[in-house]
C-alpha cells in the first residue's frame, strides 16, 4: 500500500519476553522456507486460507495451529481491532538478506503489512526508498512497499518478525499515522493468562469477475504512476499509446460487465478481452515503468490486474 513515507512507527509497545517465549517455543517442523525460494528466510503461518499450509490470499483466513498455541501473539493481534488476511512469522538467518523489490501484486493495492520484532539486533537493518530503520523487539511497524526496499541482517543471530496483513479500520489508519505522543504515553500491551480473544479474519473470495469499477479503480492508479526510462520522442508517444491501450481496455471490460454481469456469465468473451491486452501490452517493452519504484509498468499491468480480473473456474460436483 502506498503511504505518505517509507515508515511509521506505531505508539505501542509489547511484552518481549512472553513473544519470545512463545515463539522460541514452536517446533522445527512449523518453519517452512520462501515460498520464492529466497535463501536464509523462512517461515511459520499463522493466519492462512482455511487454517491450511498455505501462502494463498485467497479464502476465509483462519489461525493455524501453530496459532493456537500462542495465546499472547493471538492478544497482540486481536488487539489491533482490525480485520487480518495472511499473517506470518518471518525469519531471517544471520548474514542473511531480504532483497531488493517492490510489492506490485493485486493483493498489495489495499493492504499494509504490520511488523512486530520478536528476535532481532541493531545490525538488522531495514531499507526504504533511500531510509533505513531498526526495528527494535517489541515495537510495532508499517511501511510503504509499493517503495522499494529490502532487509539485511548483520548480525550472528536470526531475527524474527511476526508480520501481519491488513487494510486497516479508520482508528487504525489514525492510530498508525497520526500524530505520536511522547513514548511514555505510548500503549502497552501486557499478557492477559485469561485472555481468549476472537480475532477478526479475511473472507476473501475473488469475484468471478471484476467490477468495472474496481478495474477502473486499479487503472487510474497506474496511469498515474506511468512514465519512461529515457526521455525521447519515441518513449513519450509510447506512453501515449499505452495509456490510450489501458483506456481502451477499461471501456470494453465496463461493455461486458453491462453485458453479461459480474456472476461468471460471459467467461470466454472477458478471457478473450484479457489476452488481447496482454498480447497488446507485450509490444511496448521494458522502456514503461512505474515513477515510484521503476517498476515495469507491463509488468505491473499483469500482476495487480490481469492476472486478477477473472477468477478460475470451480470444478462441479458430478457425483
Amino acid at each position: 500500500m502506498k503511504l505518505s513515507q517509507p515508515f511509521f512507527q506505531l505508539p505501542v509497545l509489547f511484552d518481549v519476553a512472553r513473544l519470545q517465549a512463545e515463539v522460541a517455543a514452536l517446533p522445527g517442523g512449523a518453519w517452512v522456507s520462501h515460498p520464492d525460494g529466497v535463501p536464509g528466510n523462512s517461515a511459520t503461518r499463522l493466519i492462512s486460507a482455511g487454517g491450511a499450509e498455505t501462502d494463498s490470499v485467497h479464502g476465509q483466513m483462519r489461525p493455524t495451529n501453530w496459532l493456537e498455541t500462542m495465546p499472547y501473539l493471538r492478544q497482540v493481534l486481536a488487539g489491533f481491532g482490525v480485520v487480518w488476511s495472511r499473517s506470518r512469522l518471518m525469519r531471517l538467518a544471520p548474514g542473511a538478506d531480504v532483497p531488493e523489490h517492490a510489492d506490485i501484486n493485486y493483493h498489495w493495492h489495499t493492504r499494509v503489512r504490520v511488523h512486530i520484532p520478536v528476535f532481532t539486533t541493531p545490525d538488522v537493518r531495514f531499507h526504504c526508498d533511500g531510509q533505513s530503520v531498526h526495528m527494535a523487539a517489541g515495537e510495532a511497524w508499517i511501511f510503504d512497499n509499493w517503495r522499494r526496499h529490502h532487509v539485511e541482517n548483520r548480525a550472528d543471530a536470526d531475527r524474527i518478525h511476526l508480520v501481519a496483513d491488513t487494510t486497516g479500520t479508520a482508528g487504525f489508519w489514525q492510530f498508525a499515522t497520526g500524530p505520536t505522543p511522547p513514548r511514555d504515553q505510548w500503549r502497552t500491551m501486557p499478557y492477559n493468562p485469561a485472555g481468549n480473544p476472537r480475532l477478526l479474519t479475511e473472507t476473501n473470495q475473488q469475484s468471478p469477475v471484476m467490477p468495472a469499477a474496481e478495474v477502473q479503480w486499479l487503472i487510474d492508479d497506474l496511469r498515474t504512476e506511468l512514465t519512461v526510462t529515457t526521455n525521447s520522442e519515441d518513449a513519450r508517444m509510447r506512453a501515449v499509446r499505452f495509456a490510450r491501450l489501458l483506456e481502451s481496455f477499461v471501456q470494453d471490460w465496463r461493455q461486458l460487465c453491462a453485458l453479461h454481469g459480474t456472476a461468471g456469465h460471459g467467461r470466454a468473451e472477458f478471457l478473450r478481452l484479457v489476452e488481447a491486452v496482454q498480447s497488446a501490452a507485450r509490444s511496448f517493452g521494458d522502456g514503461l515503468v512505474m515513477r515510484t519504484n521503476q517498476a515495469s509498468a507491463c509488468l505491473v499491468l499483469e500482476k495487480r490486474v490481469l492476472q486478477h480480473l477473472v477468477a478460475p473456474e470451480q470444478p462441479t460436483d458430478n457425483a
